[in-house]
């Protein structure tokens, strides 16, 4: 299990942009990736990316995928071999959706989290059919009416274009009812191929604005990385770094429990940070950024090439 402390190893060097992970991997044994903008792109991998993992493995890295998909482990395989990202290429996946599945599961029989073995029955569901596998052998009665729910199931928006507005009447039942929410995605958006969308996230966020309870699964919370370095064989916390294109989640996750991170910046925060058509990044608005969220990463770098 990792230190819950934020041990800010590199609190005193200023961010510096990486050419390739091969710059810094000697430096590590074990490596948490982020799947969505880092490994792809919601619909092919980002180039380079199958062979920096390739070359991990042979250099004797262990590679685990922490994602906030809010699925299950087993479709994530699966699109991740469709897209072409095999088996081979990473050491272990665990997403937010399979600890949000495993606790709906298990409804406080075990040391888990005391608000399970509190919820009723009734679920109303806010996202895509796609995701109702996180209901796949849980004990529950699907209603549509939020007035008639126990507790909501949130997994993102169920439209790719949805704003958040098409969810505020339902959300405000809910809320006028204390009907508790499980968020299987904390992300606030992703990039799927050049578009951004909402995600779960956003749609839990609102709901605390009401006044709503929200159980989070998934990164930056500490418990999901329990389970991830266990894939990874428990390694030393301070040869473990964290690769992902989220400040709030990735990079604040990896601080919160006392671990490096590497940023990727052609991520959901490549508007932000400046980068141009022509591929330049402005590296004083990505430290700004980073400095601005209390984040200090061990280095940046464009797309996770070795």
């Amino acid at each position: 299990m990792p230190p819950r402390l934020w041990q800010n190893t590199a609190a005193m060097e200023r961010l510096t942009l990486l050419d390739g992970l091969r710059q810094i991997a000697d430096g590590y044994d074990a490596f948490i990736l982020d799947l969505w903008g880092v490994l792809h792109d919601g619909k092919q991998p980002y180039p380079g990316v199958v062979d920096c993992l390739m070359a991990m493995k042979r250099a004797g890295k262990k590679r685990v995928i922490l994602s906030n998909a809010p699925r299950r482990i087993e479709p994530v395989i699966a699109r991740l071999t469709e897209i072409g990202i095999p088996p081979e290429a990473y050491d272990g996946i665990m997403t937010s959706g399979q600890d949000a599945w495993e606790h709906l599961q298990m409804r406080g029989r075990s040391a888990g989290i005391p608000f399970y073995a509190q919820l009723g029955k009734r679920c109303y569901f806010i996202g895509p059919d796609r995701d109702l596998g996180l209901l796949e052998k849980v004990v529950h009665e699907r209603t549509d009416d939020p007035r008639a729910a126990d507790f909501c199931l949130c997994t993102g928006i169920v439209e790719r274009d949805d704003f958040l507005d098409a969810y505020e009447p339902a959300l405000k039942a809910l809320a006028k009812r204390e009907v508790p929410m499980i968020c299987a995605n904390p992300d606030l958006v992703v990039r799927h191929g050049d578009k951004m969308e909402l995600c779960a996230g956003s749609l839990a966020a609102f709901y605390e604005e009401l006044r709503g309870t929200v159980l989070y699964h998934g990164k930056p919370f500490p418990d999901i990385y329990d389970h991830v370095f266990s894939l990874l064989g428990h390694p030393d916390p301070q040869r473990t770094l964290a690769i992902g294109d989220s400040l709030r989640t990735d990079m604040g996750g990896a601080q919160t429990i006392g671990i490096d991170g590497l940023l990727i910046t052609d991520g959901i925060h490549s508007e932000e940070f400046g980068i141009s058509d022509a591929g330049d990044i402005d590296m004083e608005r990505v430290r700004a950024a980073c400095d601005d969220e209390g984040l200090s990463p061990r280095a940046a770098m464009r797309r996770l090439v070795w």
